[in-house]
């Protein structure tokens, strides 16, 4: 009984002086593609939060895509991997990584989007309250949608798009993240200056709508995750519909991305066990390209012009969403004594 009772004290005091050494995470930056080194070359949405946020400290991470990097002031960077498949796996290895202490972290997701044009122009970043996932239905094929059907696309348990009254969000369609962190970004980075460029302004020449030729500029808005990249005008009036019709009318779609809903199922699940808090995550998304074809161009002919590190506004929205997100992240972890205990926006 007496060595019973030796082990388990043991026992408990390595966990314990195991806890203690874990190295404390003060805000995690999500991205989720690099196209080659970490540094120095061709960058993807990595690459300028390691050169500029001098995440130095390179941590061998197997268990998830890509190698993590931190620097001294407690900012952790993870690229997740493309798709919604590949986020959910890397942030779950990353919450249950016994190296870290994530229980008071925040998390910065921060990509390149397609944009609304209805909403946002090109080089613009927002903020998202709402997340919408965009693959999770039934889907009937485009040549056999009945008559009177605004789309092929059909809510889970449902029979018809859109049916009333919505059944209770259980499967991970949406995500309503803390609207008070949500608006004190905005708030604090609604000045930040954005990159332009006389490509981007020929580009945006080529749209109508008021939000589309406006020069770039942050904002508040929702954004749309599937894992298939679709392109069109009409698709982008589903996107419209899909996000109004799972926020119950609260949220509007300005951005779609792929990996974010996979992001947000795998930190849900780790808040079960307090090692993520789901009040501290946010979500900003970097228009890199419109979401549909220019007036007199078809959908396949705009959709063929779209190419990864081609769109015009590419390296401006990495920039972006470095310059915006960079703001947040610095205050966060340059003052840890006013945001380790209190979310901001909490009362």
């Amino acid at each position: 009984m007496l060595v019973m009772r030796w082990l388990a004290a043991a026992m408990l005091g390595a966990c314990a002086a195991g806890a203690q050494q874990r190295i404390p995470v003060r805000v995690v930056v999500v991205t989720m593609f690099e196209r080659g080194a970490d540094t120095g070359d061709e960058p993807g949405e990595f690459q300028y939060w390691v050169e500029r946020e001098k995440l130095d400290r390179v941590l061998p991470f197997p268990e998830g895509y890509r190698d993590l990097r931190m620097n001294s002031g407690g900012v952790l960077g993870i690229v997740t991997g493309v798709g919604t498949a590949r986020a959910a796996a890397s942030i779950t290895a990353l919450g249950l990584d016994r190296r870290f202490d994530l229980s008071r972290a925040y998390w910065l997701v921060a990509g390149i989007a397609g944009g609304d044009p209805a909403d946002v122009s090109l080089g613009s970043a927002a903020w998202a309250e709402w997340v919408v996932d965009g693959d999770l239905a039934h889907e009937i094929d485009a040549r056999e949608i009945p008559a009177g059907w605004p789309t092929g696309y059909v809510p889970l348990r449902r029979s018809v798009p859109y049916e009333q009254p919505r059944r209770d969000q259980e499967a991970g369609e949406v995500y309503h993240l803390n609207a008070a962190l949500a608006g004190w970004a905005f708030g604090l980075t609604k000045s930040v200056r954005l990159e332009d460029s006389a490509a981007m302004r020929s580009r945006r020449e080529q749209y109508r709508e008021p939000a589309a030729r406006r020069p770039p500029f942050v904002l508040r808005g929702d954004t749309l995750s599937s894992m298939t990249f679709w392109h069109g005008a009409l698709l982008s009036r589903w996107a419209n519909d899909w996000v109004r019709y799972h926020t119950g009318g609260r949220g509007n779609y300005v951005t779609c991305g792929m990996e974010d809903t996979g992001t947000l199922q795998a930190l849900t699940f780790l808040a079960r066990t307090g090692r993520a808090n789901l009040d501290r995550v946010m979500v900003l998304r970097a228009v890199s390209n419109y979401d549909q074809q220019r007036p007199g161009a078809t959908a396949a002919a705009s959709l063929a012009e779209t190419k990864i590190g081609r769109y015009s506004a590419y390296l401006p929205a990495l920039e972006a969403a470095w310059r915006v997100g960079r703001v947040v992240v610095e205050e966060i972890a340059g003052h840890w004594e006013k945001y380790a205990d209190r979310t901001p926006g909490q009362r």
